[in-house]
């Protein structure tokens, strides 16, 4: 089977229009600050259980090392060439890879799930946020009436329900991204398998992706065949459930009052 020179090209493409495509969703919870404060705390918002994370980059991939095995949906380089010999007359094909993700079932049930995922997570976000509202509005039309002990001890309760709440969300947030990844790399090796077949029977032996063409005749364009059978080959990708963290959408009740230490339980036998 013939190597072609723009895989990794295309592989690029592909990556960059899916998530391009998944980063159009609702805002995500990880990173955002709500601007909330903590009433009788001189205005300083609550202290973060971490420090802001970063926005991760994606991981870069190691380098094929000679001798080991590529793994699956990956090109092996081919073996350099003879001193003297020159290589083979370029057969060229191009791949429009968004139009084949446009028509893809495979990726258009990836996005729609995604942003599914990231609508429940921003309404569940919006909900909290109220109930943090409420909260903070009820302490103070209170402050007058309770005790300062009290009021303290409502406010760090608060406190504590914010900084577990953000901490919910993020995690919720950063397991849509690794769902989404995972499914890119299946669709990214899918597509890779099913470009270099199709190639290979109409005697290609190097790709091009769209942007890189001004100008090119149809025999050329291999899109239309590729984004066929890539249907075939690849009808839905199985992703992973949604993981934990739904319990900070749950509506909770306000702040209680600080309630008493139970006293000491009689013994059974008193002693003489």
């Amino acid at each position: 089977m013939p190597a072609f020179c723009a895989n990794p090209a295309l592989r690029h493409a592909a990556t960059a229009c899916l998530l391009a495509a998944l980063a159009g969703g609702p805002a995500a919870a990880q990173g955002q600050d709500p601007g909330y404060f903590i009433p009788n705390q001189g205005g300083q918002r609550p202290a973060q259980g971490q420090q802001q994370r970063p926005a991760q980059q994606p991981a870069q991939r190691p380098p094929q090392q000679q001798g080991q095995a590529p793994r699956a949906g990956q090109t092996q380089a081919p073996p350099p060439l003879p001193p003297g010999q020159q290589p083979p007359d370029a057969v060229i094909g191009i791949v429009d890879v968004p139009e084949i993700q446009r028509v893809s079932t495979a990726f258009n049930q990836v996005r729609d799930e995604i942003e599914r995922r990231r609508q429940r997570l921003n309404d569940d976000l919006q909900r909290e946020q109220n109930n943090w509202r409420e909260q903070q509005q009820q302490l103070a039309n209170q402050r007058a009436t309770l005790p300062p002990d009290q009021l303290r001890e409502r406010e760090r309760a608060l406190q504590d329900r914010i900084t577990d709440s953000q901490r919910i969300f993020r995690e919720r947030s950063r397991a849509i991204e690794q769902a989404a990844q995972q499914a890119l790399v299946e669709i990214e090796q899918a597509l890779g398998v099913v470009i270099r077949q199709v190639a290979a029977s109409r005697k290609v032996n190097l790709v091009l992706p769209r942007p890189l063409v001004i100008f090119n005749e149809p025999p050329f364009d291999l899109t239309e065949e590729v984004a066929q059978q890539f249907n075939r080959t690849l009808r839905s990708v199985t992703m992973p459930p949604e993981g934990a963290g739904a319990e900070a959408a749950a509506p909770a009740p306000g702040p209680r009052p600080a309630t008493p230490a139970a006293s000491p339980a009689p013994a059974t036998q008193q002693r003489r």
